[in-house]
């Protein structure tokens, strides 16, 4: 039995009192709450990085610059019974930001962070390209889906892994084969930084805490949206079951996807739910209800009065029932046409795979290619280069016009 009463139903706040948090006041303006445990204390012989650099103009909109509540107005009450420090509602498709708590409140991320590693992985590595399980893998600590030493993986069935099981052993696969943790993670945040993502900074690849972590409901939105954008995770997102290859004589298994909402609430597309000791409950999602599809992200909540994707569930509700002539509270702003992400050839510190990571048995080397095929790349590359101009220029212009 779900944790709803039953399927597409969201279950009353409990009669126990319950005071949403207050963020009235900004408390989370430039740096998330006080960390709890030791997870964010620099390496022996590091600093911890300064704090993000606070955009003139609010991101997406003046009045997302508020830090409480933040509503179109004429519609319904927003809900009762919300723990989350911060959450975001907005039109998938239009990426108007419908209402809003504490937008770019600075919170930490958990696993919603593999919304993004996702994102540069599809940037990045072939999905048919095979990845073979280490040790270190299955080493990694927090929750895992079961990638084990000598186990052979596509980054697609990684990937399902790390959508479904939010596994951090395949975080760690897929951060190897593009070149390690480390550059995974500047990766990472060159791409937050190039889509307009600027309350986000990655410290690890599978959204365990590190230092200098950050989110807002803003970009966690945003990144969704942009992913969903894209068919490779509009289909994992949405997938309930999927088989999982073993390793070492071990069989092939079956697995689960975590997100709750895909069971429980009618018309849901996808989600990522996440928890650490220091970010504590978070959320994001998307459903569709008469032709209209809403994202809805929450950050630093907690499991009362009801569960996460209840929550997220009850905030859905309310979008859905705002009148569309109600009009937003702001914008998702996502590049120069509004969902465009650069090419893979705007990203800067993203490495490219080596031969050892390249496939397995069979796999054509580098030095295998042909002259036409090389002759290929060159034009493939130097389509690559003026589209990323294009781009560029197109931000520059979105940019001036959400600074004036």
């Amino acid at each position: 039995m779900s944790d709803a009463a039953r399927p597409g139903q969201v279950p009353a706040p409990p009669s126990t009192p319950f005071t949403t948090p207050n963020t009235d006041a900004c408390p989370y303006a430039t740096t998330p709450p006080p960390a709890v445990d030791a997870s964010e204390v620099p390496a022996p012989g590091t600093t911890a990085p300064a704090p993000l650099a606070r955009p003139a103009e609010p991101v997406g909109g003046s009045a997302l610059g508020g830090c409480g509540v933040v509503t179109p107005g004429g519609g319904p009450t927003v809900p009762d019974g919300i723990s989350a420090a911060a959450w975001v509602v907005a039109d998938l498709d239009t990426g108007e930001v419908l209402a809003a708590k504490d937008p770019h409140g600075l919170h930490r991320p958990a696993s919603t962070l593999k919304v993004l590693t996702t994102l540069l992985v599809l940037r990045t590595l072939p999905l048919d390209q095979v990845v073979t399980g280490t040790q270190a893998d299955a080493d990694v600590e927090g929750s895992g889906v079961g990638v084990g030493p000598g186990g052979q993986y596509t980054v697609r069935t990684l990937l399902t892994g790390l959508l479904l099981k939010s596994g951090n052993d395949a975080a760690h696969a897929l951060a190897v084969a593009m070149g390690g943790a480390d550059a995974t993670v500047g990766a990472m945040n060159t791409l937050a930084a190039s889509v307009g993502a600027l309350d986000t900074r990655a410290a690890t690849p599978s959204g365990l805490d590190g230092p200098g972590m950050s989110t807002s409901a803003y970009d966690l939105a945003l990144l969704f949206r942009l992913a969903m954008a894209e068919p490779t995770f509009a289909e994992l997102t949405a997938t309930r079951r999927a088989q999982f290859p073993g390793y070492g004589g071990r069989p092939a298994f079956e697995i689960d996807n975590d997100d709750k909402l895909l069971y429980g609430y009618p018309g849901a597309l996808g989600g990522k739910p996440g928890f650490t000791d220091d970010a504590r409950q978070t959320f994001v999602g998307a459903a569709e209800r008469g032709g209209r599809r809403l994202v809805v992200s929450l950050l630093d909540g907690e499991r009362t009065p009801r569960v996460p994707w209840q929550q997220a569930a009850a905030l859905l509700d309310y979008g859905f029932a705002l009148p569309v002539a109600a009009g937003g509270v702001g914008r998702l702003l996502t590049g120069a046409s509004g969902t465009a992400l650069p090419a893979p050839a705007a990203m800067s510190g993203v490495p490219a795979p080596g031969p050892a990571q390249v496939g397995v048995a069979g796999a054509a080397a580098p030095a295998a290619r042909s002259a036409t095929g090389l002759l290929g790349l060159a034009v493939v590359a130097l389509g690559a280069a003026l589209l990323v101009v294009v781009l560029l220029v197109g931000l520059d212009a979105v940019w001036r016009r959400r600074r004036s």
